[in-house]
């Protein structure tokens, strides 16, 4: 009879646990042994990585892969090796008064076996770029990729056992019950990335062991056009933004908010940038497919019924596509109501609503109404208001007069808050979210501390009054 999920399972983690206990901080040089090897992998199978995502979608520019996945992850690496050093640093921290002569020292310390559960839409960046940042902070890794991308997810199998000893790093493949046994396991720290809805039941796993979790989800990230904002600039960016990857993206620009009169101007540069971008669609090398049939058909369905409810649909290009090839027209909407679930749910595809606002009080007030989102993108040139906008509103990240770009910030943390997500990556903060930073407090022979030790009277309350006076 074959082994449960779990079951199969539970020994890989015991022996990348057995491993992280057998050194439980490892070196500089071992840390960085780790990262360069990864960046070797990179190297060696960045070709292959490409052709097997291509492969797993249908269709996927060779382009966008190098850009978004490979040049990702090498910039990643590179700046971990860079910093690495100082992030690894026991930093000397301050001190009371009435605690002298000790001292304090914060100490960033490995979590110990980091788990990832990496989704589709990014198969190879959002695998190893948490990877990177576990690897720096000193952990084990054991990594579950998605089964969506399955040429892809057995090559970083492959190629992860060709660079990694089994007990530093290990790819689990499967099916979705493999995942959901994943996340059940007792890891030190468990990150995910994907679907706000899967989010919820892999942190309701996680809780069950106390296990810490990372969230990346999405969303529906806005864009809000002010009134003095450059149109064909605008357009330019968010068609950009947008048509990335077929908008399957988890910070593509969801929907546009913009004042009245500029709606349909604003809608006819859009079409005309995206026809700029991708002059033909069907035998178009760097316009990608929808990755699977069911997402084809759901973004179809969220078509129609925004037709059959009123709204106007504004497609880019008159050219035929078979369905079979899973390449989906990118399509403004004009007129899309609350009702529609156009507007409820996540599109994730190459479909952009484009909604009206007399007063920018009823765009943030949109923004306000919704769940928090990853992202959000302000385009103009008042700064006063844009300054509003970003006190007024919440979102992960933002990108200002550009769309998506805040992702690619080695300097600046990467997260969600609400709905889409918790905790952080990118940079420091990835090695800092896969590390405990480690308070000490170093007490001499000679303490003052032994002043506060009982029998308690008049000194200890002359002292502790003393005390109070100088803190």
């Amino acid at each position: 009879m074959d082994s449960s999920p779990s079951e199969s399972l539970r020994p890989r983690l015991d022996q990348l646990r057995a491993a992280y206990l057998q050194e439980p901080y490892p070196s500089y040089s071992a840390r960085r042994d780790r990262l360069t090897r990864l960046r070797d992998l990179l190297h060696q199978h960045s070709d292959a990585f490409a052709q097997a995502i291509r492969e797993d979608f249908g269709h996927r520019s060779v382009h966008e892969t190098l850009l978004t996945e490979v040049f990702v992850v090498e910039a990643s690496i590179k700046h971990a090796l860079r910093h690495l050093k100082r992030w690894m640093r026991v930093r000397r921290m301050p001190t009371a008064l009435h605690f002298f002569p000790g001292h304090n020292r914060l100490m960033p310390q490995p979590k110990g076996v980091v788990g990832i559960i990496s989704p589709w839409n990014y198969p190879m960046q959002l695998a190893l770029a948490p990877a990177v940042a576990a690897l720096a902070a000193g952990n084990r890794v054991l990594l579950k990729p998605s089964e969506l991308t399955p040429r892809c997810s057995e090559l970083l199998a492959k190629a992860v056992a060709e660079h990694f000893d089994a007990d530093e790093f290990q790819v689990v493949l499967g099916d979705a019950s493999v995942a959901a046994a994943f996340s059940k396991l007792p890891f030190d720290h468990l990150f995910f990335t994907g679907s706000t809805p899967v989010g919820r039941l892999v942190a309701q796993a996680a809780a069950a062991n106390l296990t810490p979790v990372t969230l990346e989800l999405g969303g529906k990230s806005p864009v809000v056009v002010m009134a003095d904002a450059d149109l064909r600039q605008t357009a330019e960016r968010v068609a950009f933004a947008k048509l990335l990857n077929a908008g399957q993206t988890c910070v593509a620009p969801d929907y546009v908010l913009a004042p009245r009169h500029q709606v349909e101007p604003l809608a006819q540069a859009v079409l005309a940038a995206m026809r700029r971008h991708y002059p033909t669609l069907a035998q178009n090398p760097d316009y990608t497919a929808i990755v699977a049939p069911r997402h084809y058909a759901r973004l179809q369905g969220l078509l129609k019924e925004a037709k059959d409810k009123g709204a106007q649909l504004l497609r880019s290009h008159d050219e035929t596509l078979d369905p079979a090839q899973r390449k989906l027209h990118p399509t403004v909407v004009l007129g899309a109501t609350e009702d529609m679930a156009l507007l409820r749910e996540e599109i994730f595809g190459p479909v952009l609503p484009i909604l009206p606002y007399d007063r920018v009080d009823e765009a943030i007030a949109q923004v306000q109404r919704n769940d928090r989102p990853l992202a959000l993108y302000i385009f103009g040139k008042d700064d006063a208001l844009r300054e509003r906008i970003l006190r007024e509103t919440h979102a992960g990240g933002v990108t200002s007069n550009d769309c998506i770009w805040h992702l690619g910030q080695e300097d600046q943390p990467f997260g969600g808050v609400g709905a889409s997500g918790q905790g952080s990556y990118h940079g420091e903060w990835g090695f800092k979210t896969f590390s405990c930073e480690k308070p000490v407090f170093h007490n001499p022979s000679l303490a003052g501390t032994r002043l506060f030790y009982p029998p308690y009277g008049a000194r200890f309350t002359r002292l502790l009054n003393l005390l109070r006076k100088l803190s």
